[in-house]
């Protein structure tokens, strides 16, 4: 069975959104293949990420925020963090305003073995967005960003 089972096979987007699939797709196994040689599964990984932007973005995550940001519930979110703490990847900091609040951050740790593990795939990723032609980018941006919002509508109205 074709994966464009539900497209008109003859319409000029489905070589576009058979791109977008294998993409996704190979995304997907991408950071499956990251988290396993991490030791961690999907979501740790993800919430390891999200900490690490929030460090970079100057907003260092609460608990309750990575549980917001991960859609998962604050029961798992502890779990999750007990792991990640006894792995040596995550700390917990108290937060320099709110004394009962608690902080995450990226250990050292995580930091080397993100560089080390995901680092040259990352450079790889640079050259492959270099070579695209500069009159090309624009477009290639915008078709991405509406594919995004339209992922994140369907999101949103398709919550409980």
């Amino acid at each position: 069975m074709s994966l464009e089972y539900w497209y008109d096979n003859d319409a000029p987007s489905v070589p576009l959104l058979a791109a977008v699939r294998r993409f996704r797709s190979a995304d997907e196994e991408m950071r499956r293949r990251l988290g396993a040689d991490m030791r961690m599964n999907g979501t740790d990984l993800a919430a390891l990420r999200h900490v690490i932007a929030a460090e970079r973005a100057g907003h260092p995550l609460t608990a309750r925020e990575l549980a917001e940001q991960l859609r998962i519930s604050t029961a798992a979110t502890a779990k999750l963090i007990t792991r990640l703490t006894g792995s040596g990847h995550m700390a917990r900091n108290r937060h320099p305003e709110d004394r009962r609040a608690v902080l995450l951050v990226a250990t050292e740790r995580s930091h080397r073995e993100l560089v080390a593990r995901a680092g040259p795939m990352h450079e790889a990723m640079f050259e492959v967005a270099r070579s695209v032609p500069a009159e090309a980018r624009e477009a290639v941006i915008g078709f991405l960003d509406a594919m995004t919002a339209l992922f994140e509508e369907d999101a949103h109205q398709n919550r409980p």
